[in-house]
């Protein structure tokens, strides 16, 4: 078994990925509708995608890319490269038109920058707001009653 694999196995759902896949390919192949509701079912319980879900996935590749973009600028600046000469934007000799090209791009950087905020504020206020609902009703939820020795009752 390569490295590689073995990284992907060592997460707790990749059998049993790997098992309906090949389940529902062979359905697929012996009966297709069976293999398309198959297909459905795992798109919609979201078991295509990695083990903590597709959002989470996406977050932690966003996540990477951005410190190996950072990485990157860091390098480029230890070496001396200035970035806007690094990515294709060497002066045009039009001194007005490169002002305004720097500033347009540190601009979008920093509205990139204050919409990821946001969103980041945005899923934590989503967050508190479902674990309050939850607490919330948690508190309003009656309790089971008690027997004299502290216990719950025996179910029959």
């Amino acid at each position: 078994m390569s490295m590689n694999m073995s990284v992907h196995m060592d997460r707790p759902d990749c059998g049993s990925r790997a098992f309906g896949t090949v389940v529902m390919v062979l359905a697929f192949i012996f009966f297709w509708p069976l293999g398309l509701a198959i297909l459905a079912y795992r798109i919609g319980s979201n078991r295509m995608m990695c083990a903590n879900g597709s959002s989470a996935w996406g977050e932690r590749c966003q996540a990477r890319m951005e410190r190996k973009i950072a990485r990157f600028r860091e390098k480029m600046q230890r070496w001396g490269v200035r970035p806007e000469t690094a990515f294709g934007f060497a002066p045009t000799g039009n001194r007005a038109f490169d002002e305004y090209r720097s500033e347009t791009l540190r601009r979008l950087e920093d509205e990139a920058n204050e919409f990821r905020d946001f969103l980041d504020r945005l899923r934590h206020a989503k967050d508190k707001a479902e674990f309050d609902d939850f607490m919330k009703e948690r508190r309003t939820r009656p309790e089971a009653p008690k027997d004299d020795t502290g216990n719950l009752p025996a179910q029959q």
